[in-house]
């Protein structure tokens, strides 16, 4: 006989910062919380070596251990933390039914889902090993470390524009390389960035691709090769009978900032009634009052970089993994309340 699944009060999805906020939340407002940490622990800012600009920590920290502290910080008030990536979450059935790819069932009378977004990466020679020491996906994070540095931007749409735009505050020159002729950018940046390069901040490098990035932990990024075609992804040609047509060229550069996109970790989400948007971010109730963190199923709440496509940083998923924790206490107290309510008028029937 299968043994009962274990039922937790609350369980929540990631253990990045949102997810651990929600956690010390949840744990002091006696809510039990499991975090599930998922299949990147700590999320995108363990990806960090220094962080600057959380606020606390004047000499900066680095990004794992922030994470570790705030970890010890929710265990210390009672939340449990354990290894487990959420496979589905049936929403049909109270209390929800959560399981993990292994196999593992979990019941729970609410759910905080703050499971992240993962940054798009180019999977070249070079970036998985120089990621954090020079490769960034997050230009307000890092970028102040590169000052007076020459900085390449990969990318053509809106983040693209505005991390290359925010970068001429430190950079000596921003190259910007998209594979295409024309960006996908709104014309508000696109004609931000044409306003640097007339300034002489910004070098723009159209139908052009990075293949390798150069460099060591130790030393830095010391060049990128690239490879540049006037019709555009000449990547897709290297492989071809046009391969001769492909320009091939070094850039030397002190970083690297990848701009191509994120991918909201929601896959578990999409047989339930939480509304998705078309890139699979969660849609909350968001507004000014309570609920904020609400999605469109009672009980499973939203937090950090699953909901937030634009803002992206520690302290914003911070306080919107605090928002999830508060909501979810209120709806916990109201269903026991109503709960307490229907036994009441069911033992005056009796």
């Amino acid at each position: 006989m299968t043994a009962n699944p274990a039922h937790r009060r609350l369980v929540i999805a990631g253990s990045g910062i949102a997810g651990l906020t929600a956690a010390t939340y949840a744990a002091r407002a006696n809510n039990d919380p499991l975090v599930l940490e998922g299949d990147e622990p700590g999320g995108q800012l363990t990806l960090t070596t220094d962080v600057a600009n959380y606020p606390g920590f004047p000499d900066g920290i680095d990004g794992t251990e922030l994470v570790n502290r705030m970890k010890e910080q929710a265990k210390s008030f009672g939340a449990e933390v354990e290894n487990g990536v959420v496979e589905s979450i049936d929403d049909d059935s109270r209390p929800f039914r959560v399981e993990l790819s292994d196999g593992t069932v979990y019941t729970c009378d609410a759910f905080i889902a703050a499971s992240g977004a993962s940054a798009r990466t180019l999977g070249i020679p070079g970036e998985g090993e120089l990621m954090g020491y020079g490769v960034s996906t997050c230009a307000t994070c890092d970028g102040a470390f590169f000052r007076d540095e020459d900085m390449l931007v990969i990318g053509g749409g809106d983040a693209a524009m505005e991390e290359a735009s925010f970068l001429t505050k430190f950079a000596d020159t921003v190259y910007l390389a998209h594979r295409r002729e024309q960006f996908r950018a709104e014309d508000y940046w696109v004609d931000r960035i044409m306003e640097h390069v007339d300034a002489g901040d910004v070098e723009i490098m159209r139908n052009t691709e990075a293949v390798e990035i150069h460099g060591s932990r130790e030393e830095g990024i010391e060049s990128v090769s690239l490879v540049r075609h006037p019709e555009g992804h000449p990547t897709e040609k290297l492989d071809s009978e046009r391969a001769d047509e492909v320009e091939h060229f070094e850039q030397d550069v002190g970083a690297v900032f990848l701009a191509i996109g994120h991918t909201p970790n929601t896959e578990y989400l999409e047989g339930t009634d939480v509304e998705l948007d078309e890139t699979g971010y969660i849609h909350t109730q968001g507004g000014r009052g309570a609920g904020q963190t609400e999605t469109a199923v009672p009980g499973i709440f939203g937090a950090g970089d699953v909901v937030d496509h634009h803002y992206q940083q520690a302290i914003t998923a911070g306080g919107m993994g605090s928002k999830a924790a508060l909501d979810a206490d209120d709806f916990l107290e109201d269903e026991g309340e109503a709960a307490s309510a229907e036994a009441s008028v069911a033992e005056s029937d009796d």
